[in-house]
C-alpha cells in the first residue's frame, strides 16, 4: 500500500523540528606524525554519535488500517427502575457486589399491593364459579329444548348468562394477573449475571414507577465504540479484528472484532461510527478505561525502519546509512506505513541489517567518518 509522500514528510519535518541537536564531539585524528622542516597535514574531522542515533533495518510485521480510539463499556448494562410505587423496605447489594441472574437486589413495600392481589384473587373465584354455574345452565336449557320444554328464546337467554359469565372470569383473570406481577415486581431482582456498579436507594426512600434503583453491568463482554473517516470506509468491515491497548495495563495487548457499522456518516465530522466486541475472559478489562488500537485489514512482513530514518527534503526519499566507517546518502523507495509502530516500509534501496542513522543525525553530511560511542567511551582513562 503506497504512503502519501507529502503526509509523511510533514510528521517527520515536524518531529526533528522538536529533537535535541545531535551531541557530536569532534576530534582530530592526525594523518601522520611531522617529519622534520615539513608543513601540518589537515586532520580529518571525525564525528562522534551516540547508539541513540542509530537504528537498524528489519524485517518486522507491518500492519496498516485506520487507527481506532474510544473509550471501554460494557455490552449489556441495565439500569434497574421500580415498577410499582413504594418504600424501600431493605436493599441486598452494594455497588461492586457480583450477583447471579435472579437475584434479590431490593424490597419494596407489598401491603398495599398484596391486598389488591387478595381480592383479585376473591374476584376470580367468584367469577370462576359464577361462570361454572352459567355453564350448566346453557346445558340444561339445552336439554330442554330438545325435550320440547322451552322454548328458543329460553335457550337464546341461557347462552348470553353464559356469554357474560365467561367475560367476567376473563376480567378477573387479568386482573389477577396484574395483581400478581406488581406483587412480584415489589422484589426486584438482578435480569442477569454481573456486578452492581450504581445504587441509588436506601432503606427507606419512596420510590414511584420508573425511579432509577441500581445499575447491572455484565462484564464478560466489552465494547469500543469509535469512528473513522469515510475514505477508511473501505477497509473496515463487520468481523475484521481489532488488536488495541488499554490505559492500566501496560504492554498488553488485546483483540476483538468489529460488529457493526453505523449505515450513515455523522454530517458534521463525516465519519462513520463503528462498534467492537471485546471478549472479556477473566474479567480483567473494567468499562470506562480508554483503548487505542487499529483495525488488522493487512499484516504482512516487510523490510521496515522507523519513520526518522528517512529523509524527505530533497525530491527523492533517502536515508544515511553507516558502512565502512562513513557516512553514504542512500536513495530510497517507500511502501506502507504502519501509524501504530511509526514505521515505514523500504522496498528499494537497503537491505536487511544496514545501520541507519536517525532523527537530527541525518544532518550529517554523506562521507563523514562516524564512530559510535559508548557510555564506557565518555569516562576519563586512568592515569
Amino acid at each position: 500500500m503506497p504512503i502519501a509522500h507529502n503526509n509523511l514528510r510533514k510528521s517527520l519535518m515536524s518531529r526533528r523540528a522538536l529533537g535535541l541537536a545531535v551531541l557530536a564531539t569532534l576530534t582530530l585524528a592526525a594523518c601522520g606524525k611531522k617529519d622534520a622542516g615539513a608543513s601540518e597535514t589537515p586532520s580529518e574531522v571525525t564525528v562522534q554519535v551516540g547508539p541513540e542515533a542509530m537504528t537498524i533495518a528489519a524485517r518486522t510485521v507491518l500492519s496498516s488500517g485506520p487507527i481506532l480510539s474510544g473509550s471501554l463499556v460494557a455490552e449489556r448494562t441495565a439500569q434497574i427502575r421500580a415498577e410499582v410505587p413504594g418504600s424501600i423496605i431493605q436493599v441486598f447489594t452494594d455497588p461492586g457486589t457480583r450477583v447471579a441472574a435472579g437475584t434479590s437486589l431490593a424490597k419494596i413495600d407489598d401491603r398495599a399491593i398484596n391486598d389488591a392481589y387478595l381480592s383479585a384473587r376473591s374476584g376470580l373465584t367468584a367469577a370462576q364459579t359464577a361462570a361454572d354455574i352459567a355453564q350448566r345452565e346453557l346445558a340444561r336449557a339445552e336439554a330442554l329444548l330438545k325435550a320440547g320444554a322451552i322454548s328458543d328464546r329460553d335457550l337464546e337467554n341461557a347462552r348470553r348468562g353464559d356469554l357474560a359469565a365467561r367475560t367476567m372470569l376473563d376480567d378477573a383473570k387479568a386482573r389477577l394477573s396484574s395483581a400478581q406481577k406488581s406483587l412480584d415486581a415489589t422484589n426486584v431482582l438482578a435480569p442477569y449475571a454481573g456486578v452492581v456498579s450504581e445504587r441509588f436507594v436506601n432503606p427507606g426512600d419512596v420510590v414511584a414507577p420508573g425511579s432509577p434503583l441500581m445499575n447491572v453491568v455484565d462484564p464478560a463482554t466489552m465494547r469500543l465504540e469509535a469512528a473513522v473517516p469515510a475514505e477508511q470506509l473501505s477497509q473496515v468491515r463487520v468481523g475484521a479484528p481489532v488488536r488495541f491497548s488499554v490505559t492500566g495495563y501496560p504492554g498488553r495487548t488485546f483483540e476483538g472484532r468489529i460488529s457493526s457499522i453505523n449505515p450513515s456518516a455523522d454530517p458534521q465530522t463525516r465519519q462513520v461510527r463503528l462498534f467492537v466486541r471485546i471478549p472479556n475472559n477473566g474479567n480483567q478489562l473494567v468499562a470506562g478505561l480508554f483503548a487505542e488500537g487499529r483495525v488488522a485489514s493487512d499484516s504482512r512482513e516487510a523490510l521496515t525502519v522507523p519513520e526518522l530514518a528517512v529523509d524527505l527534503r530533497g525530491l527523492t526519499p533517502s536515508v544515511l546509512r553507516l558502512k565502512n566507517g562513513r557516512t553514504e546518502k542512500i536513495e530510497v523507495t517507500l511502501g506502507a506505513k504502519d501509524e501504530a509502530q511509526e514505521r515505514v516500509e523500504i522496498t528499494a534501496g537497503v537491505t536487511a541489517g544496514d545501520t541507519l542513522l536517525v532523527g537530527p543525525a541525518l544532518g550529517i553530511s554523506p562521507g563523514t567518518p562516524l564512530k559510535i560511542t559508548t557510555p564506557t567511551d565518555s569516562k576519563p582513562k586512568p592515569q
